[in-house]
């Protein structure tokens, strides 16, 4: 019966001038790209009560207050950013939520305590505030010597806390058992050899495989980092069905057939994070760097870093990398475009494609590389709608929160962004924000030079 009542509700919302009381909010009159990958509605009203999207129609609005007008604008999703780490979440927060990343999934880190996990869901599930919903993982499971502990050897890693060394698959059971005590969406997992020089041995197949198991058997998944197709294998005969990262991947379609046929069989979400390759050469780039400067609102040392003659070389060394690849002139088209190419392949036929950016290393900016990421699809050849789609649905499919989140549609959270510029004619548009709304409440935003 309630059923029957909500539908002859929204038929009167969209047939009659006058709805049936008051909203907290209305956003009048908008361009409405709702994130299911479905055509941009023109002309609709989108209807907030009690921070969730209570229903879209086509009604006149006679609602006087609390109403903002969407005339000649666009409404999109909030954004996932699905691969943030933060070592210091107070100074990153507002920016994501500047940038209209009001959700974040965090899959470990240095700092990332149970205490540090606690205090960050704390901040992001309050409104008055600028912070994102936080997502996240266990501490990272790992080998002693292994990445990430070996890559980032200045971090605050402690054994127990921040990171859990696997010794022998005997305390598997017991350490999954210990860290689904707490809120997590999975176990963060670290199965890689590097990812650079001096590699070391994997993680052996046995170790994966019982974290695979036990995480089942606890009612958790596995978000697994891998940086090469043999990793990926390692995963997917686990029956991981969460990969964090795409770059260093490199699938052939053709004569691959065996793995291409797993990834299909495997009902993967797929983390894409090309926003490594666009960092490592960043310092090359006088026209990006000169754009992070005039925004005005990252870290200043950072910044300044991007100008520092090592960095500079240290970029020239990396982009010199891509040739081992193939790629004799690494540009940042010809770096991107094949893996984008991959990534549609893999999206159209299926695989859950989900956009994160590996927010915490050297030149990701919190927020605002998200949008470059979208812009990486783009230039790749992936169309805006999906773009939109991978940041905010697929994200919250992988996340198992799309009853309540990831799409303006009725009965979800009421995270939005309103934009001045269309996002389909340019995903770069995504940057022309105007409002950003969380759980259907204006956030404060940064003050740009």
């Amino acid at each position: 019966m309630r059923a029957i009542y909500y539908i002859a509700f929204v038929l009167f919302l969209g047939c009659t001038s006058t709805p049936p009381f008051e909203y907290d909010l209305i956003i009048s009159n908008v361009n409405l790209i709702d994130g299911t990958g479905s055509k941009m509605k023109s002309h609709v009203n989108v209807y907030i009560q009690d921070g969730k999207v209570n229903a879209i129609g086509t009604a006149p609005v006679t609602q006087t207050e609390n109403v903002v007008d969407g005339t000649n604008k666009y409404l999109i999703p909030g954004l996932f950013d699905c691969h943030a780490h933060t070592s210091s979440y107070k100074e990153d927060f507002p920016l994501f939520i500047h940038y209209g990343v009001t959700n974040i999934l965090c899959p470990g880190g240095s700092k990332t305590t149970n205490d540090y996990f606690a205090k960050m869901r704390a901040l992001g599930n309050q409104d008055s505030l600028p912070a994102p919903r936080v997502f996240h993982t266990s501490q990272h499971f790992t080998m002693e010597g292994r990445h990430p502990v070996k890559t980032y050897p200045g971090g605050s890693w402690v054994e127990g806390e921040t990171v859990f060394y696997l010794r022998d698959t005997l305390q598997i059971d017991s350490l999954v058992k210990q860290v689904t005590q707490y809120p997590i969406v999975g176990i963060k997992l670290t199965i890689e050899d590097g990812p650079t020089p001096p590699f070391v041995e994997r993680m052996p197949q046995a170790f994966v495989n019982k974290v695979a198991s036990e995480a089942h058997k606890n009612g958790t998944e596995v978000f697994v980092h891998v940086s090469d197709n043999t990793e990926l294998s390692m995963a997917l005969r686990a029956g991981i069905k969460n990969i964090l990262h795409f770059t260093g991947v490199d699938l052939d379609f053709e004569n691959g057939i065996p793995l291409i046929d797993s990834i299909y069989n495997s009902d993967l979400s797929w983390v894409t994070t090309l926003m490594l390759d666009k960092s490592f050469i960043y310092p090359l780039h006088k026209d990006w760097v000169k754009e992070v400067e005039n925004i005005g609102l990252f870290n200043p040392e950072e910044v300044k870093l991007l100008k520092a003659p090592a960095q500079i070389r240290q970029a020239k060394q990396m982009s010199l990398m891509y040739k081992a690849y193939g790629i004799d002139n690494p540009t940042l088209e010809n770096i991107i475009k094949p893996q984008v190419a991959d990534i549609k392949t893999l999206y159209d036929n299926g695989v859950n494609m989900v956009l994160g950016t590996d927010t915490g290393n050297n030149f990701i900016f919190p927020g605002y590389s998200l949008h470059e990421e979208m812009q990486l699809m783009e230039l790749g050849g992936i169309a805006s709608l999906d773009i939109i789609k991978m940041a905010s649905f697929n994200a919250a499919k992988m996340l198992k929160v799309l009853e309540t989140q990831g799409s303006i549609e009725a009965g979800k959270a009421a995270d939005m962004i309103l934009l001045d510029k269309n996002p389909l004619e340019s995903i770069r548009n995504t940057l022309s924000i105007r409002t950003v709304f969380k759980n259907g409440i204006v956030q404060q935003r940064l003050n740009q030079r």
